[in-house]
């Protein structure tokens, strides 16, 4: 038997991966913070629900939600997921490696997730723009402004986790408000790319099932393989170095994982 052919390059692949979600790999920062924490970005997403498949080393994902702090460790065969407006924050602990699904693959590139920076930095998009930014291209400059970010992100995570865990869920709340303000202007492009993906993706298995209950199987006419390599290399991201798939509706600007 002979092996499966390649589909199309990388970006222009007719089908997503199952549900449309999105996928990357992380190898977890190994930074120290100003907690003595290593790790990444804390953050949340607003319309998605993440998970964590941890295939190598140890440590552990930090969250926060208005129920309180969680820490869940994490070691190979750990799946762990949250859904939208958990703050999390991934914890290296010895050479920390995750698969990363992403619900609504394209909405967290096109701004979906966001820092738990300052709330004066929050209420400003331009300052917030700037304050998440990084240089185009990769190298020394790259890695200080990961730095510089994640940093701000744990001086606004900082205060989040004191406040809940003095009982006070007002400044995640704050926080939460001042984060759906941030995106709003972004939503009519998030919904576009939901209708590309997932949506159609769900769409086409409803059609799928009505064909099949009067038996006719002629889609399965079109039964076809893709495949696709990294385009990535460890890119600098949210939680840690990231490799990553430019697969259908993740060619925005990456700014995840």
């Amino acid at each position: 038997m002979s092996a499966p052919q390649p589909g199309p390059p990388s970006g222009s692949l007719p089908e997503p991966l199952p549900g449309a979600v999105g996928l990357s790999h992380i190898s977890a920062y190994d930074w120290l913070a100003t907690d003595g924490v290593c790790g990444g970005s804390p953050h949340i997403h607003l319309a998605c629900t993440e998970a964590y498949v941890v295939t190598a080393g140890e440590g552990a994902v930090q969250t926060l939600t208005p129920e309180g702090f969680t820490e869940t460790p994490l070691e190979p065969g750990t799946i762990a997921w949250f859904t939208p407006g958990t703050v999390h924050r991934m914890v290296n602990g010895r050479d920390l490696r995750v698969t990363v699904l992403m619900q609504n693959s394209g909405l967290p590139e096109a701004g979906d997730a966001v820092f738990t920076f300052p709330p004066e930095i929050l209420a400003d998009p331009a300052r917030y723009a700037e304050a998440a930014a990084l240089p185009a291209r990769e190298g020394p400059e790259a890695e200080a402004a990961t730095r510089r970010r994640r940093d701000l992100a744990v001086e606004g995570y900082l205060v989040l986790r004191a406040a809940l865990r003095a009982g006070d869920a007002d400044p995640l709340r704050a926080f939460h408000e001042a984060a759906a303000r941030l995106v709003a202007p972004k939503v009519a492009l998030w919904r576009e790319r939901w209708r590309e993906g997932p949506l159609a993706a769900a769409e086409a298995t409803g059609r799928h099932l009505d064909a099949l209950a009067r038996a006719d199987g002629s889609h399965l006419a079109e039964a076809a393989v893709r495949s696709a390599g990294p385009t990535r290399q460890a890119g600098y991201g949210m939680c840690g170095r990231r490799q990553e798939y430019e697969l259908p509706g993740t060619t925005l600007p990456r700014t995840s994982g």
